[in-house]
């Protein structure tokens, strides 16, 4: 959520920011509204004032008969102006709610996922030798992955998940933790990727998968929500990302600036409609409906917060590395980003079997926008108190492992196991069929 008095500081760069992002929010309208809203609040603060005067003039005596109806009509006046108010402010609230974040000067202007830029590469994606297959036909063949039962049991777009993938996956959190709870492997990746932050590790957190739907909607993520499963009887939906539930651990908080950054790694389940991408990936792991993820969140103060972004990122380029998957770092364009999002970054694997590449991580500096809406602050150590800056970005999705199976297969149909990964696997060398 953007301050008011910033939209009407800074009212073409916000109306800007409406058409790139591909919204329709009527700015003026938002305006017109805070200009009423500020008239009808001094009107009953006079009325305030006058009421008071004659509590005064009465000085504990009984009032006589025209005060009393002086104090009767002031009453129907100010019930009058609060409804008005009430009516003002509701419409204003929601129009400010739709207001997007505002982009950082170096995101790129474009419509849709057409205008990203890629920032950067790892890696040799030359083809294979043989004719690499995609995941699912490698795991299915090597009865690891179960999409037909699933579909009998839950519907389409389920798996069944067995065998050394779900140890590989279990690997892969491992990994995770190991290097996200570490000072000494978070000194080496500032210092590789040469940023200026701390190298506080990060909380390992098991987060809620089912939030009330006034904080989904304070967190900027209810919509869009047909993508959103909905308890209705509740009014509570599934998380889509640990982040759901983690970026509002300290909703109406204040935080001391000296307790920051705290950065928190959430390990659960996701849920996801994928209600938009009909016909696109029926098969596999890449657009399921629950998958396990790991998340990255974190809360410092405002002249952190872009290098915590580009920590997010570093932090995913070096997972992606320790695998030797060859990856792009994408930054996302205006129409691509979320409403919340100030800059995102997308890491996107190669994925021979497909021929493309295909994204596996996120990053997602918000700034300020969610925290205004959650109200989660930080008193500095000047005594002042402002909104926190948040981050969130992926560490680790179910994508990753159908983009090992991809890199990884061999042309006799095996998958070697990752080195990296060896040492949470017993020390096994290829995924064993069943």
């Amino acid at each position: 959520m953007l301050d008011i008095n910033f939209i009407k500081d800074n009212l073409k760069t916000v109306k800007n920011a409406v058409v790139n992002k591909n919204l329709i929010v009527d700015v003026d309208r938002l305006v017109l509204l805070d200009e009423q809203k500020r008239k009808i609040q001094q009107q009953i603060d006079e009325i305030g004032a006058k009421r008071n005067e004659l509590a005064r003039n009465a000085k504990g005596e009984k009032p006589n008969q025209e005060a009393v109806d002086a104090g009767k009509k002031l009453k129907e006046e100010l019930v009058e102006l609060e409804k008005k108010y009430t009516n003002l402010d509701e419409e204003f609230a929601s129009i400010l709610q739709q207001l997007p974040n505002i982009p950082t000067s170096d995101t790129p202007i474009g419509k849709d996922e057409s205008g990203n830029k890629i920032i950067g590469k790892f890696g040799d994606n030359t083809q294979k030798s043989f004719k690499p297959k995609e995941h699912w036909e490698i795991a299915e063949g090597m009865g690891l992955l179960d999409s037909e039962r699933a579909t009998k049991i839950s519907g389409s777009r389920f798996v069944y998940l067995k065998g050394d993938i779900v140890l590989l996956q279990y690997a892969l959190i491992q990994q995770v933790l190991e290097i996200l709870t570490s000072e000494t492997e978070l000194e080496k990746i500032i210092k590789n990727f040469n940023l200026s932050v701390s190298a506080k590790p990060f909380v390992p957190v098991i987060p809620p998968v089912i939030i009330r739907s006034d904080v989904m909607q304070r967190m900027a993520r209810l919509e869009p929500k047909e993508e959103r499963y909905h308890i209705e009887i509740d009014d509570m939906y599934l998380v889509g990302s640990a982040e759901h539930a983690l970026g509002p651990m300290f909703m109406d908080e204040t935080i001391q600036e000296e307790d920051l950054p705290i950065r928190l790694v959430g390990v659960s389940s996701a849920f996801r409609r994928e209600a938009g991408s009909y016909g696109k990936d029926t098969k596999g792991m890449i657009r399921v409906h629950q998958f396990e993820k790991c998340e990255m969140e974190s809360f410092s103060v405002s002249e952190n917060s872009l290098e915590e972004h580009k920590l997010f990122v570093a932090i995913q380029e070096t997972l992606m590395q320790s695998l030797n998957i060859p990856y792009q770092v994408v930054l996302k364009c205006t129409g691509d980003m979320g409403t919340p999002d100030a800059r995102a970054v997308d890491i996107e694997a190669w994925f021979p079997g497909q021929n493309t590449y295909r994204e596996t991580h996120t990053a997602d500096y918000m700034t300020d926008y969610q925290s205004r809406r959650l109200k989660t602050k930080v008193k500095m150590k000047s005594g002042s108190v402002e909104f926190i800056h948040m981050n969130d970005g992926t560490a680790f999705a179910g994508r990753t492992i159908a983009a090992i199976i991809e890199n990884y297969q061999q042309a006799d149909g095996s998958v070697v196991v990752p080195e990296v990964l060896k040492k949470y696997l017993g020390g096994k060398e290829v995924l064993r069929a069943i």
